[in-house]
């Protein structure tokens, strides 16, 4: 996997909205924070427009996202929000010159879209928090996405769970939002899960939802291939009128009952505060004990 050029204090971050439309007091308040670090920032043309519900129309969602991949000053696109609106633009855009010059691509949730692409060239991405999250991020969160972006070798490790299945993996991570992982499964662009560390989270889901996107990937062979399973923030499940008798931990539990592979619980990525970064096309070891759980990069 190509790795993209680490940052340094002076190189110029584009800020985006690729999706949903965001507010400018939340982009403003991102910009300081990465000026703090000695980062210079441009926010794109249309990152504070509105279109309906995106913040711009798609040929003015993709421009923006053009022009940022192919500025040879900007050094990394940080996504401003999710939402959903990724997957209207992701296939007008021209790749040649990011191929080319890798830029580091970061963000989570219909983010995942630009990581399947991206991870298809063989390029490294980063799953992290956005600027619509900085505010209420943990330290944590924040941190690691530095980390990331400037090269800093770190780890995330958290308490465990009884849930957990214990286990040591290594692999390639690959992963992110659940539903657009399912999603993607019959496209062109779908991660090569074989012997890979697979995350997920989602937000807002119904649980029989959960059950069919799981159903979907055992059924697609993804849960054979896999060396190792990383389950993040579940956030704001629902259920339906008539119980669907199972929560989240249950429904996972079974569709991988029987696979001889670590597996751990509430792991600190996600629609959660502590949303810590994820580098995509990485080669990780994945420790899973009675006493604490780690991701470490190798």
């Amino acid at each position: 996997m190509k790795v993209p050029k680490s940052l340094i204090p002076g190189d110029l971050i584009s800020i985006l909205a690729p999706a949903k439309s965001i507010d400018a007091d939340v982009v403003e308040y991102a910009t300081e924070i990465l000026n703090k670090r000695g980062y210079k920032t441009k926010v794109s043309r249309h990152c504070l427009g509105r279109h309906n519900y995106y913040s711009g129309t798609d040929k003015e969602r993709h421009l923006d996202f053009q022009e940022a991949l192919d500025n040879q000053e900007v050094k990394a696109i940080l996504c401003a929000r999710g939402g959903y609106g990724s997957i209207r633009i992701f296939d007008l855009l021209n790749w040649d010159e990011f191929k080319n010059s890798p830029k580091w691509i970061l963000g989570f949730s219909d983010i995942t879209v630009f990581h399947h692409i991206i991870h298809s060239f063989g390029i490294q991405s980063i799953h992290s928090t956005m600027p619509l999250n900085f505010r209420h991020n943990s330290v944590e969160a924040i941190e690691t996405m530095f980390s990331a972006i400037n090269g800093s070798l770190f780890k995330v490790t958290c308490a465990p769970s009884t849930r957990n299945i214990n286990g040591t993996a290594k692999g390639l991570l690959v992963g992110g939002n659940l539903s657009i992982i399912y999603s993607l499964l019959s496209s062109d662009y779908c991660y090569d899960f074989t012997n890979k560390i697979l995350f997920i989270e989602d937000l807002s889901e119904q649980y029989y939802h959960i059950d069919r996107m799981l159903h979907a990937l055992k059924q697609a062979g993804v849960l054979d291939k896999i060396r190792g399973l990383i389950v993040g923030g579940m956030t704001d499940l629902q259920d339906t009128k008539v119980p669907f008798g199972m929560n989240a931990y249950e429904i996972i539990l079974e569709q991988i009952s029987g696979l001889d592979v670590p597996v751990c619980f509430d792991f600190p990525c996600g629609h959660i505060d502590d949303n810590r970064a994820m580098i995509l096309g990485s080669e990780v070891l994945f420790q899973v004990s009675d006493l604490s759980v780690e991701l470490a990069y190798v």
